[in-house]
């Protein structure tokens, strides 16, 4: 089965340069690996260090909770993030962050794998949800670092649970030292394999939410904009969520409505849509150029719009602060739900669809009354309508369902454990 494995990794590498002809963001991923190599020899070579790995940015944003406390255990050792997919990568590069080298995980192969390993001297590794590379496990493993995954997830479809599942189970077995379960029914389903040492920690991504609320959450001209009328927020917005926006503008004309795709590429689409609506870049371009004339009747302009589009990244999750109610992107079909927890955090109501596969929180969410889920855009519009309406009818002492779901989601994400803690301490232990 090793061989085969083997193979499947170089067939995997041949696809993804053929399919890098074609696609952009492939390219990126074929690209950056060349530099790899060339980041940890500049930053950490030879130094000790904490590792993490995470797939994408909501591994990244799962696991830096632990790498933040784990560098407070070890204030000398170097710090290295790896990514899989450029959506991770090309993002968190930008970024102000404690890692002292970020860059693109090697493909895994033995040579490779090597190579890089061995440039420095990993006293702590883990990979965060279930992105598992054998070889390098392995090497680590040899070498002997100490492996962990937090926040594991473990389902039935998973390729453990197939027919020619055993060895990737027994390479777990071999080269993991200890599982953070999110759920439970994780821990069950691994305990099934023979992956006896766990812990159910929790999910940290509720400890790197919960951390929003103690950071100043300003948005330039988002209160303005919002000129004290509810505010819908549909984040990581795909088609779907596009067409409740459009549904959302002729039934509540009196609310305000931002959209934050979760493609930039989509905005030119987005402004075809909605040809009235403002563009934030716009915005905040052009008022360091005006006078206070000019200030005043922009904002009056922009008090007046009904929808906002926000075409740059990195502001969605202090957006959601702002909001009355969020429609998060992804759960209409098969890509994957956006992260709920950023918006339920502030005890902002959270609408989804219900095709998400791999997402616990969304379920209990769900359980907690703190969001719902829908089939289908149309009967997702119609609620969103019906409990905006009725909360601005709502008078006195009466609490509208709204104000209800806003109180159920913020209870349900700050009375989590926090994981982090969990976590460190047995790593420390």
């Amino acid at each position: 089965m090793k061989s085969l494995y083997n193979l499947s990794i170089h067939l995997m590498i041949f696809g993804m340069k053929v399919f890098s002809l074609f696609d952009s963001k492939t390219k990126k991923g074929v690209r950056g690996r060349k530099e790899s190599l060339k980041i940890v020899r500049e930053k950490i070579q030879g130094r000790k260090v904490l590792w993490m790995h995470a797939a994408s940015l909501g591994e990244y944003e799962q696991g830096l909770p632990v790498l933040e406390k784990l560098k407070e255990q070890f204030p000398e050792h170097k710090t290295l993030v790896t990514f899989f997919s450029p959506s991770g990568y090309e993002n968190v590069k930008k970024r102000k962050q404690i890692a002292d080298a970020v860059c693109y995980l090697p493909f895994d192969r033995k040579k490779d794998v090597k190579e890089f390993v061995s440039t420095f001297d990993t006293e702590i590794f883990f990979t965060v949800k279930y992105d598992y590379w054998y070889n390098l496990l392995e090497e680590l493993k040899n070498r002997g670092t100490k492996n962990y995954v937090i926040s594991a997830l473990f389902y039935e479809h998973q390729v453990f649970f197939e027919s020619y599942g055993k060895w990737f189970a027994k390479q777990l077995q071999k080269n993991i030292d200890w599982f953070f379960h999110q759920t439970i029914k994780s821990q069950a389903l691994a305990k099934k394999l023979g992956l006896n040492n766990s812990t159910v920690s929790g999910d940290t991504r509720f400890d790197r939410v919960k951390q929003f609320l103690d950071r100043d959450n300003h948005l330039e001209f988002i209160e303005e904009f919002k000129a004290n009328q509810k505010l819908i927020v549909l984040g990581s917005s795909w088609q779907a969520e596009e067409d409740i926006a459009q549904v959302l503008v002729k039934k509540l004309p009196e609310t305000k409505i931002v959209i934050a795709p979760h493609d930039l590429h989509r905005v030119p689409h987005l402004k075809s849509l909605f040809p009235n609506a403002i563009l934030y870049s716009g915005i905040v371009k052009t008022q360091n150029r005006k006078t206070e004339n000019e200030t005043n009747s922009q904002f009056n302009d922009f008090a007046n719009s009904q929808i906002l589009i926000i075409d740059s990244i990195g502001k969605l999750s202090k957006l959601y602060s702002y909001a009355d109610l969020a429609v998060v992107g992804g759960g209409f079909h098969s890509a994957g739900l956006h992260n709920i927890l950023e918006a339920a955090v502030y005890g902002v109501p959270v609408i989804f669809g219900n095709q998400y596969k791999k997402n616990p929180e969304a379920d209990a969410l769900i359980e907690a009354k703190g969001g719902k889920s829908f089939d289908d855009f149309v009967v997702a519009s119609a609620f969103i309508t019906e409990v905006i309406k009725k909360d601005s009818q709502t008078e006195g002492e009466e609490k509208s369902y709204l104000k209800e779901m806003s109180e159920k989601a913020f209870e349900f994400v700050n009375s989590q454990p926090n994981s982090t803690e969990i976590i460190v301490k047995k790593i420390m232990a």
